[in-house]
């Protein structure tokens, strides 16, 4: 009995007992802080896309006559070298009897001319009636040979090493005389296509510097705008942005790509680490400690380079802001500092 009285009461003390001297219940945050400091700043924005064949370096295999397509030996995506088919085409039946044609009008006016020869050596024909002659069996005899020239490139190969983009037709199709069969993007031959909203679109110019990238994040590359395309995506409703690739980029066709365009540069301007900001249903806010106490600033920001940001209001020079721990603090909560 004295042992359990002895128990109790020992308990009883804990409970009344308060924490150990110099112990406090208070949360304290640890924080990262940054100074902000008048300097500048220049405006630039993201952008995402990815890697495609040169718009302008596009090679289109057309069909020299109307013919039948017969076998696609190299179908869209495949790598193929200078020389290899592609599509492999035959005569149409209206290409055949043009031939058929062609060959007979050929040798009927290599006859004539023979015997305008004949009758001139008798006198009884002018020389101008030979040289109609002789004409008539030239235009011909050329009208065969391009004709015979064109059936035998019915083997449509690429001109150059490069990859099929597109191959527009299928075996057993008629296409008509000159239209598309497939096109070829050259190898080494890439540019960067990015979507962009079409109201900051209007203020980017051709030859301005883009910063790209894998969208990975890997080591990026700067390139030069060679184009802003004004029609809208109806899709995605944004601008197109171009650039140029460099062969030695090591970036594939297809590749997914995100950039950073600089739009302009600003002097003397209130600046903070860009990871200093948080945001709270659209309104940015920062905190700023003193005395080893956070205080919530609400900010407006001005030009970000996505490395720093301007303040515009809501804080001075030399505030010491929280780049890192950020989250997890309340207005007035007590800080430490790394």
């Amino acid at each position: 009995m004295k042992y359990f009285l002895a128990l109790a009461t020992a308990l009883a003390l804990t409970a009344c007992s308060g924490p150990p001297e110099g112990a406090t219940s208070e949360s304290v945050a640890l924080v990262t802080l940054a100074t902000a400091r008048i300097g500048s700043v220049a405006e630039s924005i993201p952008i995402h896309g990815g890697a495609e064949s040169g718009g302008a370096d596009r090679i289109t295999l057309a069909s020299p006559i109307e013919a039948i397509v017969g076998a696609i030996l190299a179908p869209a995506g495949a790598h193929v070298s200078k020389g290899n088919v592609v599509v492999s085409l035959s005569p149409s039946p209206a290409s055949g009897v043009d031939r058929e044609r062609a060959v007979s009008e050929s040798q009927a006016a290599e006859r004539t001319l023979a015997r305008m020869q004949r009758l001139r050596a008798d006198g009884l024909v002018s020389d101008a009636e030979v040289e109609a002659a002789r004409t008539a069996s030239a235009v011909a005899a050329a009208t065969a040979s391009s004709l015979a020239q064109r059936i035998a490139g019915l083997d449509l190969r690429a001109p150059v090493d490069g990859v099929v983009e597109t191959v527009m037709q299928s075996p057993g199709d008629l296409v008509p005389a000159g239209s598309p069969v497939a096109t070829l993007a050259p190898a080494g031959k890439l540019r960067a296509r990015f979507g962009i909203d079409p109201a900051l679109a209007r203020r980017l110019r051709p030859g301005m510097a883009v910063q790209i990238g894998p969208a990975s994040g890997e080591a990026t590359i700067t390139a030069s705008i060679r184009s802003v395309s004004p029609v809208t995506d109806p899709q995605t409703k944004l601008a197109g942005v171009f650039a140029d690739l460099p062969a030695d980029a090591g970036i594939g066709q297809g590749e997914p790509l995100s950039g950073r365009v600089t739009l302009s540069s600003a002097a003397d301007l209130l600046t903070i680490p860009y990871s200093a900001l948080l945001d709270e249903a659209g309104q940015p806010f920062v905190f700023s400690v003193k005395s080893g106490v956070a205080s919530r600033h609400d900010v407006v920001i001005g030009p970000t380079d996505g490395r720093m940001v301007a303040i515009l209001k809501g804080l001075a020079p030399g505030d010491q802001v929280v780049t890192q721990g950020g989250t997890a603090l309340t207005d007035g909560m007590k800080v430490r500092t790394q």
